[in-house]
C-alpha cells in the first residue's frame, strides 16, 4: 500500500492548491463528498474517470488524519 504522501499532493498550480489524488485533477473533498451524499464505494470508482480505490480510500485516511487531534476544553 502507497504512503499517504504518494497518494495525495497539494499543488498550487493544480485545482486552486487543494489536495487531489497524485497525478489526476480528482480533488479530496470531491471524492468526500459523494460519500457523505450517500453514493457507495463503487458507485464513487465509478463517478471520477480513472479514480482507483487505493486513491478513495487515500482521501478517506487523509479526513481522518485531519480530524484525529486532541481538543483542550477550558
Amino acid at each position: 500500500m502507497a504512503a499517504l504522501g504518494e497518494q495525495i499532493t497539494v499543488n498550487p498550480e493544480q485545482c486552486g492548491g487543494r489536495s487531489c489524488i497524485q497525478g489526476m485533477r480528482i480533488r479530496v473533498s470531491g471524492v468526500l463528498d459523494l460519500l457523505a451524499n450517500g453514493l457507495t464505494r463503487a458507485q464513487v470508482l465509478q463517478a471520477p474517470p480513472d479514480l482507483e480505490p487505493e486513491g478513495m480510500i487515500a482521501c478517506l485516511r487523509l479526513a481522518s488524519r485531519r480530524l484525529d487531534y486532541p481538543i483542550v476544553a477550558a
